[in-house]
């Protein structure tokens, strides 16, 4: 098996250092590969961004790969640029229309935006700064469709921060649905058959839902999943198949601690 563990909405601060490195020493135990779905820093500093490379140290020394898609908190002071920078410098993989196979497993990823879903979805109609926002919502899904079209692996995970359901969304207010994703981010989901998309952004939504054409979405925002999942440490744990389980020295499957899912097709 491959294993994904998968979180969203980090919100590294200034003061969050020796804060979140427990949480990725537990990602460190679970899985094979580290997924983080945007608002990886909080007000988008540079001060934020060099905390959470120190604290995803655990992680990077142990050689386990982390990739990731930026959120709208890290784009707040306007050098989203910046924190990508420090970011890759540190050693994590920023995906913005981009794509990475990993252990045979293909990753594609883009921020994503808003709009709104299905026939309530924002149109680009009247106003220049109508047509502006919907024009966003369009580049960001080309980005995620161009992203998916690289991969050449039989199961891939589009990671994305905003939604591209609205089942994910549910349990925010509904007047707010419209800020928290768009449907123009299924559309290529479904196109190349994803075997499982990852987001955040929407701290009071819904755990999982599913496309249209029945590829799993799951919310992996942190404060969500751990409200949802007292239990468990704040992160989603998804495995994909191989022909044979890996297993630790003794011999034994690995067990989780995490919420696990088995998605994707036999490699």
């Amino acid at each position: 098996m491959v294993r994904v563990a998968a979180a969203g909405d980090i919100h590294c601060t200034k003061t969050s250092e020796g804060v979140l490195s427990p949480l990725f020493a537990q990602m460190v135990e679970c899985a094979d590969v580290i997924a983080l779905c945007g608002d990886l820093v909080d007000y988008g500093l540079l001060d934020e961004a060099q905390v959470l490379v120190k604290e995803l140290g655990i992680a990077l020394k142990a050689k386990v790969p982390v990739v990731a898609v930026l959120g709208n908190h890290d784009y707040e002071s306007g050098q989203p640029e910046v924190v990508k920078q420090i970011l890759c410098d540190g050693g994590v993989t920023i995906l913005d229309g981009d794509a990475i196979e990993i252990n045979g497993i293909g990753f594609a990823g883009a921020k994503g935006f808003c709009g709104g879903f299905g026939r309530r979805s924002l149109e680009p109609w009247g106003e220049i700064a109508i047509k502006s926002f919907v024009r966003e919502a369009l580049d960001e899904a080309l980005k995620l469709e161009m992203a998916l079209a690289r991969l050449r692996t039989r199961n891939r995970i589009a990671m994305l921060h905003y939604a591209p359901i609205q089942a994910t969304v549910e349990g925010e207010p509904p007047e707010i649905f419209p800020f928290l994703g768009s449907s123009r981010l299924e559309e290529p989901i479904n196109r190349y058959e994803v075997s499982a998309v990852i987001h955040g952004h929407a701290h009071h939504g819904t755990p999982e839902g599913k496309t249209s054409t029945g590829v799993p979405v799951y919310n992996v925002s942190m404060p969500l999943l751990r409200r949802s999942f007292p239990d468990r440490p704040g992160f989603r744990v998804l495995e994909l198949e191989r022909s044979q389980p890996e297993r630790t020295s003794n011999g034994h499957v690995q067990q989780q601690e995490a919420l696990v899912d088995h998605v994707g097709v036999p490699a």
